[in-house]
């Protein structure tokens, strides 16, 4: 991360301010960058690292919100808002979800001012659509919670590989690694649901084996460990044996579809689709490497790109 990058970044969150107001929530924006380097790494697409950064940082809030601190009602209210983008619909939320639905509201405006600036397509209705769908998923897991609901493991990974924020993250990584046009947008929604869904699959999957006893201790529904225990009787470790398994087999499917790519355009996206579930494989290599603080990939980005490499002898 060189100095004029990072002060970038630094200083748009800094301007934000939901970092400094919303306390209940995690403050990650070193490790969101080791996930935006991780996505998104040929060296040409540093626009593309900068947006990732800032998208992860919103969607850790925004997570946050839902599955921490925010009532049903605020929810319901947050979620129909996202929904409708109509910053009229935030009158009667509370000011810290106003804060949160603003930043987010003006920071993906702005990055559709700017494609629709250099590129001249209005792609603002592709991104209000990932991100209503991941609010929409998130509410899912929140009336889940709320009411006690135990789904099975199918209906559990059905909502989970969207509210993992997978489809949000390559939707904007696609819009900033691509030439945009109508008929690319039409093309990335029909024929690549597939591998999204791969490999956000992956990403749930491998945060779920990371994170799951922290994140039911915090106050969260039943990942796909306790969901598989739930429905099959079987102990926790043959559970995670089979997530394991079925890892595995995503990313069967993934090399799959990969090989199956025809266009140049469809390689690269497939190749950044994949590189999201590798650096998932990272990052929760040995525990939650992002909702923990000071975990092991902070450590591993200060290392990357802030510590010198020591000079040989």
């Amino acid at each position: 991360m060189n100095l004029v990058y990072g002060f970038i970044i630094f200083r748009w969150w800094k301007d934000l301010g939901i970092g400094e107001r919303l306390t209940f929530a995690r403050d990650r924006l070193m490790e969101n960058f080791l996930w935006s380097v991780g996505i998104i790494g040929a060296p040409q697409f540093e626009r593309g690292r900068r947006i990732q950064t800032k998208v992860n940082a919103l969607i850790t809030y925004i997570d946050d919100v839902y599955d921490v601190y925010g009532t049903m009602d605020e929810l319901e209210l947050f979620t129909d808002a996202v929904e409708r983008w109509d910053v009229n619909a935030t009158q009667k939320l509370p000011n810290y979800m106003k804060l949160c639905f603003h930043a987010l509201h003006s920071s993906i405006n702005d990055m559709a001012f700017h494609t629709l600036k250099e590129q001249g397509i209005d792609v603002l209705p592709f991104l209000k659509n990932l991100w209503a769908n991941l609010c929409k998923s998130y509410m899912l897991e929140a009336r889940w919670y709320y009411i006690g609901y135990k789904p099975n493991l199918q209906e559990y990974i059905d909502n989970a590989w969207i509210s993992i924020s997978g489809p949000v993250l390559l939707g904007h990584a696609y819009l900033e690694t691509n030439h945009v046009t109508k008929e690319g947008l039409q093309t990335f929604e029909e024929y690549h649901p597939n591998i999204i869904r791969w490999s956000s699959t992956v990403l749930r999957l491998a945060n779920d084996l990371a994170t799951s006893s922290y994140e039911i201790k915090r106050g969260d529904i039943p990942k796909s460990i306790q969901c598989y225990m739930h429905e099959t009787g079987r102990s926790e470790e043959e559970a995670r044996e089979h997530i394991k398994k079925l890892i595995d087999a995503t990313w069967k499917n993934m090399n799959r579809d990969r090989m199956a790519a025809k266009s140049l355009s469809s390689q690269m996206f497939f190749e950044t689709a994949m590189n999201l579930a590798r650096v998932s494989m990272l990052v929760y290599q040995n525990d939650d490497g992002h909702g923990i603080e000071d975990g092991e990939p902070k450590e591993r980005a200060l290392r990357l790109f802030i510590q010198s490499i020591p000079s040989p002898k």
